[in-house]
């Protein structure tokens, strides 16, 4: 007889995905391979997921919901479970970002969560370990949905142009990310700012910092340290970050300038490839 593992539905959203995909599954006189030959998986993908021991991706619950006629259920209840793969001290935050209105961020280090691709994500979440990684940047993935929306919050972002030279992942990886950041510009409520090393002194040398507004709620502001995240509604440091936040915009480049910035370092930093009679140096 096949042991099969008991979940307890409420002990989290990926608990009670599992065991609602089992128990729609069951309804449909499915076994696990069956399912799985019908979303283009495995049956043991199919298992793994029931008993939570393994995260769903979106594809994932959209083809399930067109095998089972669930009318969406499962697409929906990604989003939540995916949410709750990120750190558990990021999830407020994640959370008033999905509802903000206006997002403003200075990024003195890396590309915004927001705009990252799945090469530069990888790398970033990889860095110190690899244990749950897809199941990360699955959760990555998932919240930048919000800029796909009808009505997506407006978004400014000022990077600093060490952003642009600081390697992640690889020179590949890094001329998929300033490429993707140049098809920003065909988006009509986001705009990207570089703050140029001639900048010399300026009011984001503290760190990066980001700026929600919402349309009836209190502004916020959100800062990291090397531990966890910072949000604060209190007026004096909203007024403070918002202060702070409009003189990086105004000592930054324009947002045409920037693009060619982002092209240039794009072409000169990550585009040498070696020819044909060329050999790396050590």
């Amino acid at each position: 007889m096949v042991h099969i593992r008991a979940l307890d539905p409420s002990a989290s959203p990926l608990d009670y995905f599992g065991a609602e995909l089992r128990r729609k599954r069951e309804e449909a006189g499915l076994k696990q391979g069956e399912l799985g030959a019908c979303i283009f998986c495995t049956g043991s993908l199919v298992g793994q997921i029931e008993t939570a021991k393994k995260v769903p991706t979106r594809d994932f619950s959209e083809r399930v919901d067109a095998a089972l006629g669930t009318d969406g259920f499962f697409s929906r209840l990604a989003g939540l479970v995916l949410r709750s793969q990120l750190p558990h001290w990021f999830q407020p935050y994640a959370e008033m970002e999905a509802k903000a209105a206006y997002i403003s961020t200075y990024q003195a280090q890396l590309v915004y969560g927001l705009l990252q691709t799945e090469g530069y994500a990888r790398a970033v979440l990889g860095n110190r370990t690899e244990e749950d990684l897809d199941a990360k940047l699955a959760a990555r993935m998932e919240r930048q949905r919000i800029l796909e929306r009808e009505h997506p919050p407006v978004t400014w972002v000022v990077l600093s142009e060490a952003v642009l030279h600081q390697e992640i992942g690889g020179a590949d990886v890094m001329r998929e990310q300033l490429a993707h950041l140049l098809t920003m510009r065909d988006r009509r409520w986001l705009d990207v700012q570089v703050l140029p090393f001639e900048a010399g002194q300026h009011p984001g040398l503290m760190g990066s910092f980001n700026v929600l507004r919402f349309d009836g709620d209190p502004d916020i502001v959100y800062t990291e340290d090397f531990v966890q995240g910072h949000m604060t509604a209190n007026p004096e440091a909203v007024r403070e970050g918002a202060l702070r936040y409009d003189q990086l915009q105004a000592i930054a480049l324009s947002v045409e300038n920037s693009a060619a910035l982002i092209a240039r370092v794009m072409e000169e930093r990550y585009d040498n490839e070696p020819g044909p009679d060329q050999r790396d140096v050590a």
